[in-house]
């Protein structure tokens, strides 16, 4: 009853004071679980991004390709391509096929032979790969993503 009285007695000589604290806390409780739900909104998209930095796609919206397209990349191969010596007097000739992943940026990395053709023919198909310059990312979602990708690098001699 004593307690009432003192309520009754506060309310009455400081209602705004009682006001204003209330509001206070009030505000104090949304200020809090707004930056509890940013610290969680946070957590999810730094996730989010770990996330996309780690995981490689295979198929994707839009595969990643040479910047310059097709024709440039076979370009960009048959001017590079330094037929190995022993390769060339073993009569060696077919494709190695080389795997790697474009990165979020265009660069190559991961890069190795997946179908080998000699040891010569495969460090040469290892080099180009390592020299080439960024491709365009695949995309994902609207975001660039990482890609697993393959292409063939072909060793051919001519009867010339």
């Amino acid at each position: 009853m004593k307690n009432e009285k003192e309520i009754l007695y506060a309310n009455a000589c400081f209602p705004n004071y009682i006001r204003v604290n209330m509001k206070i806390k009030l505000y104090l409780t949304l200020l809090f679980s707004v930056a509890m739900l940013a610290a969680k909104a946070q957590t999810a998209d730094t996730a989010k991004s770990v996330k996309d930095t780690v995981q490689v796609f295979k198929p994707v919206e839009v595969p990643p390709d040479f910047k310059g397209g097709f024709g440039k990349l076979l370009k960009f191969l048959s001017k590079n391509l330094k037929y190995p010596e022993k390769a060339r007097e073993d009569n060696v000739q077919g494709r190695v096929i080389v795997s790697f992943v474009v990165e979020r940026d265009g660069t190559l990395t991961g890069i190795k032979v997946i179908k080998s053709l000699s040891a010569e023919t495969d460090a040469e198909a290892l080099r180009l790969m390592a020299m080439s310059p960024a491709w365009n990312p695949g995309i994902q979602g609207g975001r660039p993503v990482r890609v697993q990708y393959s292409i063939p690098v072909s060793f051919n001699l001519s009867n010339d």
